[in-house]
């Protein structure tokens, strides 16, 4: 075989590992051999063993982050996280967005046989026997979801979480067309479903983006290494072989620019200004009509918030004073600080008296498969407390506002 100039990429040979999807990226001194898995195969297991087991590689990189790496590696991962710090420190929807993808990785391991991902863990493991440095070159999961979440706005929003949700509770077996689809393309993109096919911002999120990060990590982990074999899903191998070969930008700049997740302002921004609207128009009751208007007009604000935010906590089968403290924190919003939400209230409170326990954690994947599921599991049912009371209490303000927006301009 003709070596490749440098920054060149090449497909290559036909026998044992090489039979399988791969190609050759040589550049500044190191020789990358990307090799094309898929995610539910025991012959990409097999291949990942062959080309390890060859020796012909000082170092090895895999498509993953340190988040998943433990998911995949440590049983008892999930029994070791501190469900007060995910409510706390605001990252239920993500926990739940992970939730929701280990539950469709689960059913793929029971309908084939084969846990998801299981190449990328067995690469791991025979890097470490034979003392060979290994990169985790995928971003975190976490921030593939903001960023895929901030440019989809509000409506590609909430069909990326009923994509999520469909995919969760869906309990018919995958069609061999589905299967196929899978082993050529990325574990991400599959548990969106036909969203993903039909959404350029989420794909530019989850694929595009993720083969420039990886090629940029590829680039910066080198080190001392001159042969390095990447494993990564098929789906990613010619963009990332494309951007190994050709980026110019420094890795560093690329991996930080996309890392950046801006914070979610609009939403808040939008909600404040209802509130304040909603403030005026009270205001202006009690101008126009006098105390008795104005009066009403608070207690329209007051009923109406506090009892969505008590409905959606209720939905949930929050612990009655969770769903008290919901109904209180919710006609606060104006005065509240950001961040500070009924659904933190109603979820810490369900997680203190109504701690899970670690049958909770170690069958939550299961659990999560089914809605029966989500309310029996004490991990879930939290995550339910939080996010239910929230978007009750959101309702609340809308509803609240069109009743005062009525009996103001009536």
């Amino acid at each position: 075989m003709t070596e490749p100039m440098t920054g060149a990429l090449t497909p290559v040979g036909a026998t044992s590992w090489q039979s399988q999807p791969h190609a050759i990226v040589e550049r500044d001194g190191v020789r990358y051999t990307l090799l094309g898995t898929a995610h539910v195969s025991r012959v990409s297991v097999e291949a990942v063993e062959d080309a390890i087991g060859s020796g012909a590689f000082d170092a090895v990189a895999v498509e993953l982050d340190a988040q998943r790496l433990q998911a995949i590696s440590d049983p008892d991962a999930l029994a070791k996280l501190n469900l007060v710090d995910v409510i706390r420190k605001g990252r239920v929807a993500l926990f739940a967005a992970n939730l929701a993808l280990a539950a469709y990785q689960r059913r793929l391991a029971e309908q084939l046989g084969i846990e998801p991902g299981a190449e990328l863990k067995r690469a791991v493991a025979l890097a470490h026997e034979r003392a060979l440095p290994v990169a985790l070159i995928d971003r975190d999961v976490g921030l593939t979801f903001k960023r895929a979440s901030k440019k989809l706005g509000f409506f590609g929003r909430m069909k990326l979480v009923g994509s999520l949700l469909g995919g969760l509770m869906a309990s018919d077996e995958l069609g061999e067309e589905e299967i196929e689809k899978l082993k050529q393309g990325d574990m991400l993109e599959s548990s969106f479903g036909e969203f993903a096919k039909s959404s350029p911002e989420l794909y530019e999120a989850i694929i595009a983006e993720r083969d420039r990060y990886m090629a940029a990590k590829l680039r910066a982990q080198a080190g001392t290494a001159r042969d390095v074999l990447a494993v990564v899903g098929a789906g990613h191998l010619a963009g990332l072989a494309r951007h190994l070969a050709d980026d110019a930008q420094a890795p560093a700049a690329t991996t930080a620019e996309l890392e950046h997740a801006p914070k979610g302002t609009s939403v808040r921004w939008v909600m404040t200004a209802i509130t304040l609207a909603i403030l005026a128009m009270i205001g202006w009751g009690y101008y126009q009509g006098g105390a008795e208007l104005g009066r009403q007009l608070v207690q329209e604000w007051i009923v109406i918030t506090a009892g969505f935010a008590a409905l959606g906590a209720l939905a949930a089968l929050s612990h009655p004073l969770g769903i008290l403290a919901a109904a209180i924190a919710a006609p606060l919003k104006p005065i509240r600080p950001p961040g500070i939400s009924p659904g933190l209230f109603s979820g810490l409170i369900e997680a203190y008296l109504r701690k899970p326990a670690y049958n909770d954690f170690m069958s939550l994947r299961d659990d999560a498969g089914t809605v029966r599921g989500w309310y029996r599991n004490r991990v879930s049912r939290t995550l339910l407390s939080f996010l239910l009371a929230n978007i009750g209490s959101s309702i609340g303000v809308w509803v609240a506002g069109l009743r005062i927006a009525g009996k103001v301009l009536s």
